[in-house]
């Protein structure tokens, strides 16, 4: 557990944590793939925007499990995970019943587990290769500072599209 993980994200996980009315939260994110760019939206309107790594096949809907392809749609923000693999994470409701029956039909998984990301916690590359590499199996990577104001700024449940 790196040493942010021991001492501030207790503090992260405090139920009731306010930062006061100037601290502005999003009610919608929206993932542009290929501008690489998660906005966070509040009445419509982009309050932050944050610089994105995606799938190593960023092109196209995600299509089957180990496809590392993004998916693109609606869901919905809907889990968080302070001890991931990564940096914090926060689950993409995919795959959709829509999702499934697609998968169904073709005969393949769907795959799942699909998440906004920061860092790996034990990396295997340098810096520089996430910072300027599409590097995921399929999920949202930013960098770990952004990922604390993501996680801070989004609430359970938060809607998000993710486009092509």
């Amino acid at each position: 557990m790196t040493r942010f993980n021991k001492i501030l994200l207790p503090l992260l996980l405090l139920p009731g944590l306010s930062f006061g009315s100037d601290f502005p939260v999003a009610d919608e994110v929206i993932i542009d793939k290929s501008d690489r760019a998660l906005h966070l939206l509040n009445k419509g309107k982009i309050i932050r925007t944050f610089k994105i790594a995606l799938g190593i096949v960023p092109d196209g809907d995600k299509e089957k499990e180990g496809d590392f392809k993004t998916p693109e749609g609606r869901y919905l923000l809907d889990m968080r995970n302070p001890n991931s693999d990564f940096f914090l994470s926060i689950h993409v409701s995919y795959p959709d019943s829509a999702d499934r029956q697609e998968a169904a039909r073709r005969g393949v998984d769907p795959g799942g587990a699909i998440m906004i990301h920061g860092q790996p916690n034990e990396p295997s590359r340098s810096e520089t290769y996430y910072k300027t590499q599409d590097w995921t199996n399929g999920c949202i990577a930013v960098s770990n500072s952004d990922m604390i104001d993501i996680w801070l700024m989004i609430g359970d449940n938060t809607p998000i599209e993710i486009r092509p």
